[in-house]
């Protein structure tokens, strides 16, 4: 008897400890089974909102893709155009504003005054004017500075003369 006693003790000790195991095994297993049904839960919601999409958002997105791609074909058979008429336009600005800039020049030239105007013609070639002008003009100035030049020395020549006869200035001007 006391081998069974022992034995049944020995029993209830197991018992026990399986009876612990047992229970923190199913608490486990319970929060597998929420975290199962938690995913399980969620997988649902995902899978109605795939399908959802398939059904409404992708034949959408096909009609909008089908739209753009209309669009981009057309716009491919007008982008030819559209390019030569920027070229025409950008050769119609250009050469307005060559036409500008040319007209300011002119407008500085007539707004500049007569003696810098007549010196840029002379002593330098970037005046906007013929080159039969600036050859008249070069040539008549060298005609008046070599008038100049022989007055000039004609009256250095009396007054030198005047000066070695003595001849006195003022009331008797030498004839």
């Amino acid at each position: 008897m006391r081998c069974a006693s022992s034995r049944a003790s020995e029993y209830e000790v197991r018992i026990g400890e399986l009876s612990g195991r047992l229970s923190e095994q199913l608490s486990s297993l319970r929060a597998v089974d929420s975290l199962v049904h938690d995913a399980l839960t969620s997988i649902q919601r995902q899978t109605l909102r795939a399908n959802r999409a398939r059904s409404v958002d992708v034949p959408h997105i096909r009609s909008e893709l089908d739209r753009s791609l209309r669009s981009l074909q057309s716009l491919a058979h007008t982008l030819p155009t559209v390019q030569t008429q920027i070229g025409d336009i950008r050769h119609v600005y250009d050469s307005g504003r060559e036409k500008a800039q040319t007209l300011v020049a002119d407008l500085e030239w007539l707004n500049t005054d007569f003696p810098a105007r007549w010196r840029t013609i002379l002593f330098t070639s970037r005046a906007p004017v013929s080159w039969r002008w600036k050859a008249m003009s070069r040539a008549i100035f060298v005609l008046v500075l070599v008038l100049a030049c022989v007055v000039a020395c004609v009256a250095l020549r009396g007054a030198y003369r005047a000066h070695r006869q003595r001849l006195v200035w003022g009331e008797r001007l030498m004839s």
